[in-house]
């Protein structure tokens, strides 16, 4: 079977690259821009400062085709199935990113915390719920 996914928005990062990507949000990931299409007005209405989302991403420049990688790219480390790791390569590469909203200038959410590279497709937003939620 297949699935459409289409995007919402795009990344708007310092980050050029995936070699100059931290491997994770909190391993000094700069401040990003995410930049909604317009038709998402809407959707993002309710953002603010202080919220705390994931972002759900296409990791665009993945290798689709591992299945099976050495966690952090480090070379002792065993080879271990992409489904027990964050690794970017993998058959659907959809990026989780916990983040936090810094401010909202329209269609765009400035956020902390967002390891994507410079033009990756965002593909949703979702709320990160905590125990009274």
């Amino acid at each position: 079977m297949t699935y459409e996914i289409r995007a919402i928005g795009a990344v708007e990062s310092p980050l050029a690259d995936r070699a100059s990507a931290p491997k994770q949000g909190h391993e000094g990931a700069p401040e990003a821009w995410l930049a909604f299409d317009p038709a998402m007005a809407e959707g993002i209405g309710d953002l603010a400062a202080g919220d705390e989302v994931f972002v759900l991403t296409w990791l665009h420049l993945a290798d689709r085709t591992v299945t099976a990688v050495r966690p952090r790219d480090d070379p002792r480390n065993p080879l271990t199935g992409v489904f027990s790791t964050r690794s970017a390569d993998r058959p659907n590469p959809i990026g989780l990113h916990r983040v936090r909203v810094l401010a909202v200038d329209g269609l765009r959410v400035r956020v902390a915390g967002l390891e994507a590279v410079d033009g990756t497709p965002v593909i949703d937003v979702k709320p990160v719920l905590d125990a009274a939620r």
